[in-house]
């Protein structure tokens, strides 16, 4: 999108003392996932804030759109879980990834994907009331903007980011309408950075960064066509392509990309970013498209093209006094594993009940601390596994024989030798299946998606460890109660209803889980959340009551005794538990809650 002509007059409104400017308690920079969510979640819990952006409506191309099990349970605790799946393309028909010489081509192989395989299946049906979708970021974030605006959100587009200034009560930030030239200020309570990879707002505020931004070139391009004969029977969002004599770079080889099935498409195409960028034309791209496909004929719409880079930075600290950065602004990667705007979307779901709590006087100021704490290691963490997923890619190339194949033709001689009754051909076969196996790390990581795990001073231990793993922590996600980890899932209910142990902790409060021999809980929750001032509810899960352990589930999943207690913080981890019922649980209680708020000397 263009910028705004600055050598156009401009219109300056005096932002005078605080008392005149535009005032709300949070401003948020950027409409994306990240900006989304924030002022999603924030205007769900009731505080007034503004979010703007300089461009002149929601994202223009598709760019993210796996969205994983995590995010989804967000979507469903904020009320918008239908109306991501309205848009979405269905679990069922996003799993078969195949790896082929053109879609109308020859077939490598293909893998089962984002816990599609019946092997999985379970794994993920058991970890979540909700299954991965496919949404493009294009249908994504209206969906976020319009329900945030709904539900009290100032929306401003075409109003640019300048410059912030913060001091002990606030943040004074300047913007810019960009239709009238005007500049203003929004005075906030406190600020969010969701700008995205090239954030300004954590410039100014100088986070510190490891890694390098632009490591690859790539080049989207957009296309309409109908391909659904080449691709129904084997539905998939990802089809990768190796194919002699094309341009295989950028994040590691030529890539055909579901948009809406099965006539919407995006091709990700690689280049030397240390060249020139390259300049393609509509010619020029439905060449590409027709070359990738295998389809010489192809009636093609090109729709658009772009240029991004391949990114491999991290923030370690993610906030500076009132002012935090979340969403790209903090994590670049390219887009292996799907994690871009799923973490983006967690990010603020973390900070926005924080603020929320400090801003209602619930919390002291030091709970914004644990936001850097407990997600500047996700941020870490995503960031090396996408980027590791991408070079993974080389064994591919590597057991195909293409990384010593000087010529096109010898390319198409090595992977044509796959299939030969020879000593060499048989060795590449084992080698094909070694290799697929390694690229469960990216469309199969179930515990990079699920597993993030806290560790703050708003998290209260219980002075155990975080168990074990089973099984690799990466593919795999194992469910705990152990301070710091997520509410486990599992369905309970009654005869006539059934919900997950996530429906009973919603995003508006802290939630004690108990059983029966626990019931004293809810006299000291009533007790605790009164003298705090902290909304705080008991559920308690047993037979006769409100809620049952319908499948016996949650006894075998919970860890603690019947009557001992998990505290569970609004954005659904554990900040407590203890495994009995103490003498005092009153005490217990306001202890746990002081210190996960921060409250101490309040």
């Amino acid at each position: 999108m263009p910028d705004f002509d600055d050598g156009q007059a401009e219109t300056e409104i005096p932002a005078g003392p605080a008392g005149s400017a535009v005032q709300t308690d949070v401003l948020i920079v950027g409409s994306g996932p990240a900006g989304g969510a924030a002022a999603l979640c924030l205007s769900t819990l009731g505080i007034p804030n503004i979010m703007i952006t300089k461009y002149r409506w929601t994202a223009n191309t598709p760019r993210a759109h796996i969205t994983n099990q995590r995010a989804m349970e967000i979507f469903r605790d904020l009320g918008i879980e239908r109306q991501v799946l309205a848009d979405a393309t269905p679990h069922a028909l996003v799993g078969d990834t195949v790896f082929c010489t053109s879609i109308a081509g020859e077939e490598i192989g293909r893998i089962r994907t984002w816990g599609t395989h019946p092997a999985r299946e379970a794994d993920y049906q058991l970890a979540s009331p909700c299954l991965i979708c496919d949404i493009p970021q294009t249908y994504l974030e209206p969906i976020l903007v319009r329900n945030a605006s709904a539900r009290g959100t100032q929306s401003r587009f075409s109003t640019e980011y300048l410059s912030h200034t913060q001091d002990s009560e606030g943040v004074n930030t300047t913007v810019r309408d960009r239709l009238t030239g005007a500049v203003y200020t929004i005075r906030a309570k406190y600020l969010i950075g969701a700008d995205g990879a090239r954030s300004m707002v954590a410039e100014d505020i100088g986070l510190p960064m490891e890694g390098a931004m632009d490591i690859a070139g790539s080049m989207n391009i957009t296309f309409k066509a109908d391909i659904s004969q080449y691709v129904a029977t084997r539905p998939s969002v990802l089809y990768w392509v190796i194919q002699p004599g094309s341009n295989v770079g950028g994040i590691g080889a030529g890539l055909v990309r579901m948009v809406r099935t099965w006539n919407e498409w995006l091709i990700v195409w690689g280049y030397d970013i240390s060249q020139p960028p390259p300049v393609v034309d509509e010619a020029a791209a439905t060449q590409i498209v027709r070359n990738l496909l295998g389809m010489p004929g192809l009636d093609v719409e090109i729709t658009g093209t772009s240029l991004w880079g391949n990114n491999e930075m991290y923030a370690t600290h993610l906030q500076s006094g009132r002012v935090f950065c979340a969403g790209d602004a903090v994590h670049r990667h390219p887009p292996s594993n799907g994690l871009g705007s799923n973490t983006s979307v967690q990010d603020s779901y973390n900070l926005a009940w924080k603020l929320a709590a400090v801003l209602r006087g619930q919390a002291g100021p030091a709970l914004l601390e644990t936001y850097s704490a407990e997600r500047a290691p996700v941020a870490r963490q995503i960031v090396t596994r996408a980027n590791q997923s991408s070079r993974e890619f080389v064994q591919f190339f590597e057991v195909l024989g293409l990384t010593e194949a000087e010529t096109e033709e010898e390319m198409r001689q090595q992977i044509e030798e796959r299939k030969a009754n020879t000593p060499r051909g048989k060795a590449k076969r084992q080698a094909l299946v070694k290799a697929m196996e390694l690229k469960n790390y990216e469309f199969n990581a179930h515990g990079i998606d699920m597993g993030q795990f806290y560790a703050s001073t708003a998290i209260v231990s219980d002075g155990s460890q975080r168990p074990e793993p089973v099984r690799d922590p990466e593919l795999y996600y194992q469910a705990s109660t152990v301070p710091g980890s997520h509410l486990p899932h599992v369905w309970v209910g009654d005869a006539l209803h059934k919900v997950s142990t996530l429906d009973l902790a919603p995003y508006t409060r802290f939630t004690l889980i108990t059983g029966i021999a626990g019931e004293a809980w809810a006299d000291a929750a009533a007790k605790v959340g009164k003298d705090l001032g902290v909304p705080l509810e008991t559920v308690i899960i047993g037979p006769g009551r409100e809620v049952t352990d319908i499948y016996y589930d949650w006894a075998r999943i919970r860890e603690v005794e019947e009557e001992g207690v998990l505290l569970v913080r609004p954005d659904k981890h554990i900040g407590w538990r203890t495994m009995t019922l103490p003498e005092d649980p009153e005490r217990a209680l306001r202890d746990a809650l002081e210190s996960a708020l921060s409250q101490s000397g309040r």
